[in-house]
């Protein structure tokens, strides 16, 4: 009699041991899907935010672009912002004209010279990064290359054309990249001539103009005198100053949700009469950080 009740007791403590087991395995398993499905609900926000900011991005663009072409030309503002909630998202955009920057394409050789210099580049360095940057976006022949700018590759040959984009300024041979990291923010191919606006530039904008004003590297052997009146030529040359931000607008978006994410956008428009097409856009990037400065 004793020995089947201890095969029993037996058999029930080897089912409890098995249910406990099943459990634990049960548990872990309720763990995992949960995780599982809360990472799948966020990516899922993180989607839809995605697709929120696009259209939220392209509105802010559109308010900027009616509220430079609701009014005259002559009386459009350089810079401004416009800014709306929509649904659970704040959104700022704020807009400055190219003219604001100055243009690889179209800014002289002594401006370009006066942008390194206030960068912080000796002047006579200065001078030589001026000289390459012509150089890229001037068309010559290969056989009348100076020997200072001839490539080191078929992928450092100079363009021999316009800039097709500030980036671009990345494949010219000879500029130290710490210079060109910060000269970026200044730069631009959508201006498309010597001019600038100062009062809306950036203070290194400013700055350049002022070197460039000072004489930069060229004439420093002269005397005061003719030394004076080479600065009042180059800066003459290097600029003309206007007042407008002119057709090409640059538009940056930053977009809050109440979730606590941000996403930011940049574009440059062209205002102009497109027949159906108020305006076009030049440039569009989404990846932009949404804590950068406006333009």
């Amino acid at each position: 009699m004793i020995a089947p009740r201890r095969a029993k007791a037996s058999r029930r403590g080897f089912v409890l041991v098995a249910v406990l087991w099943i459990l634990v395995a049960l548990a872990a398993f309720v763990a995992v899907y949960s995780v599982y499905v809360s990472d799948t609900a966020v990516g899922a926000r993180a989607r839809d935010d995605g697709f929120l900011a696009q259209g939220l991005a392209t509105a802010a663009v559109e308010l900027a672009a009616l509220k430079l072409l609701s009014v005259p030309v002559a009386e459009r503002p350089a810079s401004g912002q416009v800014s709306f909630r929509m649904g659970q998202a704040d959104v700022e955009a704020r807009f400055r004209g190219e003219k604001a920057r100055i243009d690889l394409n179209g800014a002289s050789r002594e401006l370009l010279a006066g942008l390194f210099t206030a960068l912080g580049a000796a002047p006579p360095d200065s001078g030589r990064y001026a000289d390459a940057i012509v150089a890229w976006r001037t068309p010559t022949d290969a056989g009348d290359a100076d020997d200072a700018f001839r490539p080191a590759g078929p992928d450092d040959a100079p363009r021999g054309g316009p800039f097709v984009h500030a980036q671009e300024v990345w494949r010219v041979r000879g500029l130290p990249p710490a210079l060109v990291t910060a000269a970026l923010p200044v730069l631009t191919v959508y201006n498309g001539r010597n001019e600038l606006n100062l009062k809306e530039a950036d203070p290194l904008v400013r700055a350049a103009v002022e070197s460039a004003a000072a004489g930069g590297d060229v004439g420093s052997g002269l005397p005061g005198e003719s030394r004076q009146a080479q600065a009042g030529s180059q800066i003459a040359a290097a600029t003309g100053t206007v007042s407008t931000g002119g057709e090409a607008v640059r538009v940056r978006v930053r977009i809050a949700f109440a979730s606590g994410r941000t996403r930011g956008a940049e574009a440059v428009i062209l205002l102009n009469d497109f027949d159906a097409d108020p305006y076009r856009v030049l440039t569009w990037s989404d990846d932009v950080d949404p804590a950068r400065a406006m333009p």
